[in-house]
């Protein structure tokens, strides 16, 4: 019995139907789940934080590279399942959770994470994209690496270079390096989306993340600024943003080495380090 079948008849078993609205659709290619386990590059010394276990096709893999499985699933039917499967299959590494996982607290001595190194494996749905990279990148306890199924046009805003750059990516840059592993195909997933997905992994960045003593805070505060209207130059947007004169500005770019007519979308992470140092050194702070 092939995945789409094994998923059909576990679905109807369990009275489980995808939604939509929560962005459920299974992954039915074994292939790609083997490209998962092994991007995230396991050892029985690794705990794995699994957010969507869905169906636990890809858990069951994760059992047996690492030395420990949290899965996080938010649907309650899902949840009762997995739990049904992993007490009557052989597996005593994992531990299902049936949680949010936006509302998750790792200080929680329940999850045992607080002082622990992990990674995280995850097929996110893209409602929730954004605010689960915050929660986990700019938090107190990160993982060490992120293994990611996301859609394809996300994964690639996240990647994206100078000249292409959002305020997504420079948010997830600042904390990580991320790779793009490999594609999915819609027709992988039951029911098939209408986009297709992709593998990515971030490696979170071990130095500790400073600005000329500025906290991380004032560097995002100043980014927003820029990336706030997208066709204009950047000296316009900072100069409406932190209320100076657009002159003003021009010369501070200037000094830090910058093309006057450069826009947000043209500047990695060190040039906005650059730019923050430089605009800070003239006593100018982004209001909170």
């Amino acid at each position: 019995m092939d995945l789409l079948d094994r998923t059909k008849e576990i679905c109807k078993l369990y009275d489980i139907w995808p939604s939509r609205s929560k962005g459920q659709n299974f992954l039915i290619e074994e292939s790609v789940y083997d490209k998962v386990v092994a991007a995230a590059d396991l050892s029985k010394d690794d705990t794995v934080l699994e957010v969507g276990p869905g169906l636990g096709f890809l858990t069951a893999k994760l059992a047996k590279a690492a030395g420990r499985v949290i899965a996080v699933e938010l649907d309650d039917k899902l949840a009762a399942y997995l739990k049904d499967a992993i007490t009557s299959g052989e597996t005593e590494n994992v531990e299902i959770f049936n949680e949010n996982i936006l509302y998750l607290d790792l200080k929680n001595t329940k999850y045992e994470i607080r002082n622990t190194k992990y990674k995280i494996v995850a097929n996110l749905p893209y409602n929730i994209t954004s605010i689960f990279l915050r929660k986990f990148l700019s938090g107190e306890t990160k993982p060490e690496t992120m293994t990611l199924l996301l859609q394809k046009e996300v994964a690639e805003r996240i990647c994206a270079k100078p000249g292409k750059m959002s305020l997504l990516a420079l948010s997830v840059q600042f904390y990580a390096e991320p790779e793009i592993i490999d594609y999915v195909p819609s027709k992988d997933f039951w029911p098939a989306p209408k986009v297709d997905s992709a593998i990515i992994q971030l490696r979170i960045k071990n130095e500790k993340l400073k600005i000329s003593g500025e906290d991380e805070k004032s560097f995002f505060r100043m980014a927003k600024i820029g990336f706030s209207a997208k066709r204009k130059m950047l000296k316009n947007n900072l100069a409406n943003g932190l209320h100076v004169p657009a002159a003003e500005v021009e010369k501070m770019l200037v000094e830090a080495g910058f093309n006057p007519k450069i826009r947000a979308e043209d500047l990695g992470v060190e040039d906005w380090k650059k730019i923050v140092e430089q605009v800070t050194s003239n006593h100018i702070r982004p209001n909170k």
